[in-house]
Order: C-alpha cells, then sequence, then structure tokens
C-alpha cells in the first residue's frame, strides 16, 4: 500500500466505553495499513492501568465482543502506538510501571508535534 496518512487519536475522557471505541477505529484503521498513534490524556490514563478493565467488559463478553483488555492486547500486536499523558500520570497518581506494557509516557505537545500536515486527528 502507498503511504498513508497517519490517523492520531486522543482520550480525553476516562470512560471505558470511549478507549473501547477509539480501539475499534485504531484497529480498523491499522488493518487498513494505516499507521495509529493513540493518546490518552489526563485521567484517562487510568484506563491503561494493568490489569485493564472496566465496568463494560462483562456485557460485552455475553454479547461475543472482547473485553476491554483483549482489545488493548491486539492493539498492542497490530503494532498501534499507546501513550500515556505524563501529567494524567501525575494527576492520577500512576507510574509508568503500573501501566500496561508497550505504553510510552509522553506529553500532549510531544504527541502533536508528530502529526503531520496529512495525518489525521481524532478525540473522543
Amino acid at each position: 500500500m502507498p503511504d498513508m496518512p497517519s490517523l492520531n487519536i486522543v482520550v480525553a475522557v476516562a470512560e471505558g466505553r470511549r478507549l473501547y471505541a477509539a480501539l475499534e477505529a485504531a484497529m480498523a484503521a491499522a488493518a487498513l495499513g494505516r499507521p495509529v498513534r493513540l493518546f490518552l490524556q489526563g485521567e484517562a490514563v487510568a484506563l491503561l492501568r494493568d490489569p485493564v478493565s472496566f465496568a463494560g467488559d462483562a456485557a460485552r463478553q455475553a454479547a461475543g465482543q472482547p473485553d476491554l483488555a483483549s482489545m488493548v492486547e491486539e492493539a498492542i500486536a497490530m503494532e498501534i502506538e499507546l501513550f500515556a499523558c505524563q501529567s494524567g500520570m501525575a494527576l492520577i497518581g500512576v507510574a509508568a510501571t503500573e501501566l500496561v506494557p508497550h505504553v510510552k509516557a509522553a506529553g500532549l505537545v510531544s504527541f502533536m508535534a508528530n502529526i503531520g500536515g496529512e495525518d489525521r486527528l481524532v478525540v473522543y
């Protein structure tokens, strides 16, 4: 596939269903060959605390869908880059070692600085 613009997603609210939706969009774009980067801002960082879970997991599993932890694992396997807001980590009192492996600590400025002119940005 020719070079495709990357998809950059910011999850700005600490709601499991938002991260789930963002992961679905990220995984669809990655499946189409698009590079994908996902940034959890502020308190949303808590969603990547290991072990990952959210209140909607049981309902999703009952419907035959993967839980949030499985979605995160699959995103990592698809080489979707996951970033945790450093300010958010400080805000909720979580260390990088408490997050899912492969999550990188970053600031919003550095995340935004790596978005090219042709790239896409979506906020959940």
